[in-house]
């Protein structure tokens, strides 16, 4: 299986995912840590997390994938949402939270 189809079904096997810098409880940069509160504060409990850091071949991949050049990158039922600033956008307008609930 090769980066793109890996990602692919990271991506389609679970209704949320975070391709960030660490881990949701040691996030290595101020972005995936902001990342993380959201998801959080949005009350979501399960979601799935690539540590992109620990595994640079992802790290690269995503970027291609989404054509996305930051890190952290959300994905919501295999539809990539954006990075922490459009996060942060979503949440204060309230749409992420409608977004996770279906």
């Amino acid at each position: 299986m090769n980066v793109n189809e890996l990602i692919e079904q990271q991506v389609n096997s679970h209704s949320v995912v975070l391709y960030m810098k660490g881990t949701p409880e040691f996030p290595q940069c101020g972005f995936s840590a902001n990342a993380v509160k959201i998801l959080n504060a949005c009350g979501v409990q399960d979601f799935f997390t690539v540590d992109v850091l620990a595994e640079p071949e992802i790290r690269q991949g995503i970027k291609e994938y989404s054509n996305w050049p930051t890190i952290p990158q959300l994905y919501v039922n295999g539809e990539f949402i954006g990075g922490s600033d459009i996060m942060t956008d979503m949440y204060q307008s309230g749409e992420l939270q409608k977004l996770l609930e279906k």
